[in-house]
């Protein structure tokens, strides 16, 4: 899992070949520390299908305003460059590849 920045966030996310799951995260945010270990294993499991990548919105605020993210963390499934699917929250990885489905 990689991370991404305002800087190479249009060559990693927006040009990918893959859907790219990308979650927007804090350092201060607890359910975003909840999530490291469900996308690590996220990515390892699905890597060829999906891209996962993180995003800290501290560092980023570019990106995280042109999307309107408001709550950390919040997940969104990116597909030939557009966002078409949104989730906010913590979940189980179960929840997360069920609600990714439709997309992968």
């Amino acid at each position: 899992m990689m991370d991404v920045t305002d800087a190479d966030f249009a060559a990693e996310v927006i040009g990918a070949e893959l859907p790219v799951l990308v979650e927007f995260t804090a350092d201060w945010c607890p359910p975003c520390r909840q999530m490291g270990p469900v996308l690590k294993a996220l990515a390892s499991e699905e890597g060829d299908r999906l891209k996962v990548v993180q995003l800290d919105v501290d560092s980023n605020p570019m990106t995280t305003n042109a999307y309107k993210v408001l709550s950390m963390p919040t997940f969104m499934v990116f597909r030939g460059g557009e966002p078409v699917k949104s989730m906010v929250g913590a979940r189980a990885k179960r929840r997360l590849l069920e609600e990714l489905a439709d997309v992968l």
